[in-house]
């Protein structure tokens, strides 16, 4: 059996920078985005205020902004499933797509909503959304922007920065939500991480020319007219495009970074950081509310009962909070499914523990919890995923880890069941003992719940 050391930790030296344009792809996951959308936005936005002449500190504030746009994204992906009866991440994909024509939304809307199911319940849907999308959308821009914004008041970031988030979704002719904003009173920051997203969407999905002509076609309604000026002159710079392109965007995006943000990040901001992460994790099923807390402290209670040093705690707490990090990959027409999976819905959900690993993996001061963390789904017996590991290359901490998640899954509602007892739940994992349940991690569960 391969036991890793439960020894101290000493605290990382880190970036924030790089600390938060990694977690930023687990942002365009749940978006439904092609990986580094929030890069790529950064880099277009950073450009674009520099070209405004802001200063250090409106810079430092407008880079977090952008790269944390989508904090609260994953909290209304469950309601957009529900309402649209679609893939949650293909319909917010394809909805930023389509421009700002009436006609246009329409006809996505009609196309995409219930596209499988019989065609009263598609009318049904259709009709419910043509009468109350105008509350609807407000419902879920709310939830979002507000969550967004508390999420990253509780990493620290100025209020400027949580403004941003919070009013990305407000247009400049007084159109947009959630407080119908306009002109000058939208902040600037918010301003220009619509911009930025709306040039990265449209590029990735048709080049440079397209990204050009859907700014300017917003011009005066989405967006300032004068900010659109400032990315014309952005994009007919050489390079730009080039470099937007670049297998090595996240390295040249560190280079225009705020001054002086390598540094050392105390234990305390990372469990912030993992806590956030967690949050967005969580929220984007009504059936994980809770779950990651849950695991992780249930995790960190076992490690003491087991030998622990409180720093190596402190470390198997945030590989069990962060360790579904990889589902916001999965839409919520599987994670919500209340009948069984197909083999398609499996393979996604599978997917999700190598998400896990290649987002983790990205931040040097989590690396080393990225294989713990996104082995939580491996089996002693050889049977599990996503690479189907041994008893003998299962590290101790991810037997804790994946006992704590088995226990809180069973003892949790679900899609296809009811909650079960922890008695019920204690049997049936006693059913999977030395299979896919450590013996030893089970006997301090049992301690534990009893």
């Amino acid at each position: 059996m391969r036991h890793e050391s439960f020894a101290d930790t000493a605290t990382p030296v880190v970036s924030l920078p790089e600390l938060v344009g990694a977690f930023s792809y687990a942002l365009d996951l749940t978006e439904g985005q092609p990986a580094g959308h929030c890069i790529r936005a950064c880099w277009i936005g950073s450009h674009v205020g520099r070209e405004l002449g802001l200063n250090a500190a409106e810079l430092s504030d407008l880079y977090y902004t952008i790269l944390l746009k989508d904090l609260g994204c994953s909290s209304n992906a469950a309601r957009i499933c529900e309402l649209y009866e679609a893939d949650d991440r293909a319909f917010k994909q394809g909805f930023k797509t389509v421009g700002t024509n009436l006609a246009a939304t329409l006809r996505f809307v009609v196309a995409k909503t219930a596209p499988s199911a019989p065609l009263h319940k598609r009318v049904a849907a259709i009709g419910n959304i043509f009468k109350n999308g105008d509350s609807i959308a407000q419902e879920m821009i709310l939830s979002r922007c507000t969550r967004g914004a508390d999420i990253a008041r509780s990493l620290r970031f100025s209020e400027a920065v949580c403004d941003g988030i919070y009013r990305l979704d407000e247009h400049w002719d007084g159109s947009g939500r959630p407080g119908r904003l306009r002109g000058k009173a939208i902040p600037l920051f918010a301003q220009i991480a619509l911009l930025a997203q709306v040039a990265d969407v449209f590029h990735t999905h048709a080049g440079a020319s397209a990204a050009i002509d859907e700014v300017s076609r917003r011009a005066g309604t989405w967006l300032d007219p004068d900010l659109c000026a400032a990315f014309a002159r952005v994009a007919d710079k050489p390079r730009f495009w080039s470099d937007l392109a670049s297998p090595l965007l996240d390295a040249r995006l560190l280079t225009m970074a705020p001054a002086g943000a390598a540094i050392a990040v105390d234990d305390d901001y990372l469990d912030s950081i993992a806590a956030a992460f967690g949050q967005v994790i969580d929220a984007k099923s009504p059936y994980t509310a809770g779950h990651s807390t849950r695991v992780a402290t249930l995790a960190s209670q076992i490690g003491l009962a087991m030998g622990m040093l409180p720093a190596r705690q402190r470390w198997l707490y945030r590989a069990a909070l962060l360790h579904d990090v990889g589902k916001l990959s999965v839409s919520n027409a599987i994670l919500d499914k209340p009948g069984s999976l197909d083999e398609r819905e499996w393979e996604a959900m599978r997917g999700h523990a190598t998400h896990t690993q290649a987002i983790l993996g990205r931040i040097s001061a989590l690396a080393d919890i990225a294989p713990i963390a996104a082995a939580h789904h491996e089996r002693l017996d050889g049977m599990g995923y996503p690479l189907r590991l041994d008893e003998a290359q299962i590290t101790r901490e991810t037997r804790i880890i994946t006992v704590c998640d088995y226990f809180d899954a069973l003892t949790s509602d679900r899609p296809y069941r009811a909650a079960m007892s922890i008695d019920e739940a204690l049997a049936l994992m006693t059913a999977e003992e030395g299979k896919a349940i450590d013996s030893e991690c089970l006997a301090a569960l049992r301690a534990i719940a009893a």
